[in-house]
């Protein structure tokens, strides 16, 4: 609930870089303004069904107060540099979404919401004039996607994984995992850290091994395993300590780490890898082998032993406590703003 006088640019530009990357930008932001607290947030939410019209928009000039401010941000918070993945870049999002409602001049509601660029919906009408069916898209209509490693990537044997490797790799290194990790999310770090408390022996041995944090998706007609994306590592941060301090190498996930679990990393000299968000199926391509070595009864959330071949992460975090989320996004807004690279593009 904002005052009538406060600058709603500048709360958003303050906002978004304190959502970090876990909601994979780039995306679509989606911005609801006036009626009250809970109107406001549909608001927000209703306004990301829209089309994405941005660049239509900036071409033919924007004609109304509500177009020139989405104009505004979109330019400005491309500007913070945050970038794909909170990596660095010219694109933190591909659109910003606004709708308003009436409310009373002595108060302004505001509400903000990310929407990851995966989002898929699809427009229909109910007219009463009976069934009606979409067709099925024609899979010409998209572009071909075929990914072949790059040469420039570094290959890791999880299977013999190092320290001393482990702490030669530097924050933002392209690597290629191959061998057998761990996995565990939300639900096994809290059974772990209950049977620790009581004595308990673990189902697994931690030490020397990589943990994804992943709670994939049952596998259909053959397949290995289900979608399998990275959930955001944040949620995992409490659990940091407790996890290295079993003899964990790499932690694998999405998004970026708190300050806490940073400094543990560097105490620990190990490495946090970050794996693609938002592209859970392709992802799941990099997984040949799939069984559950911990915590069946957790389902998706069971301790997993994935087969992994080149599968890409990014070095976020390095040994030396070095994090790509904080450094990179410094560096692009810093160009950004010298060189001119948003007017060039």
């Amino acid at each position: 609930m904002m005052n009538a006088s406060d600058s709603f640019v500048d709360w958003v530009l303050e906002t978004i870089p304190t959502m970090g990357a876990g909601w994979c930008p780039p995306g679509q932001i989606g911005i609801g303004i006036g009626g009250t607290a809970e109107k406001s947030l549909l608001l927000a939410k209703e306004s990301l069904m829209e089309e994405i019209d941005i660049h239509e928009l900036k071409e033919r000039g924007p004609q109304t107060d509500t177009e020139k401010l989405r104009v505004e941000l979109y330019d400005k918070i491309n500007a913070l540099g945050i970038g794909a993945q909170g990596l660095g870049g010219l694109t933190t999002v591909l659109d910003v979404k606004i709708k308003e409602w009436p409310c009373h001049a002595a108060g302004k509601p505001v509400a903000m919401i990310p929407n990851c660029s995966a989002t898929r919906h699809a427009h229909f009408t109910l007219d009463g004039s009976g069934p009606s069916f979409l067709e099925q898209p024609n899979l010409d209509d998209w572009p071909k996607v075929d990914w072949a490693p790059d040469a420039a990537a570094r290959r890791v044997d999880l299977d013999n994984l190092t320290q001393e490797e482990v702490c030669s790799w530097k924050h933002g290194d392209r690597l290629l995992l191959n061998g057998a990790m761990l996995t565990g999310r939300d639900a096994a770090h809290k059974r772990i850290q209950d049977m620790l408390a009581k004595g308990e022996e673990l189902p697994v041995d931690f030490r020397g091994r990589a943990i994804y944090y992943v709670g994939p998706v049952d596998p259909i007609m053959g397949e290995v395993v289900g979608p399998a994306g990275p959930t955001t590592a944040t949620r995992m941060d409490k659990f940091t300590d407790m996890m290295l301090g079993l003899g964990l190498l790499v932690m694998i996930g999405k998004a970026e780490r708190g300050q806490g679990a940073t400094q543990v990393i560097a105490e620990h000299k190990v490495a946090y890898l970050m794996a693609v968000g938002g592209a859970a199926y392709l992802v799941a391509r990099a997984i040949k082998e799939s069984k559950v070595v911990g915590f069946e009864d957790l389902g998706m959330e069971a301790i997993y032993e994935f087969r992994v071949k080149d599968m890409p992460v990014t070095v976020a975090v390095d040994a030396a406590g070095n994090n790509v989320h904080q450094l990179a996004p410094m560096v692009w807004k810093e160009r950004i703003a010298k060189e001119g690279l948003l007017e060039k593009a």
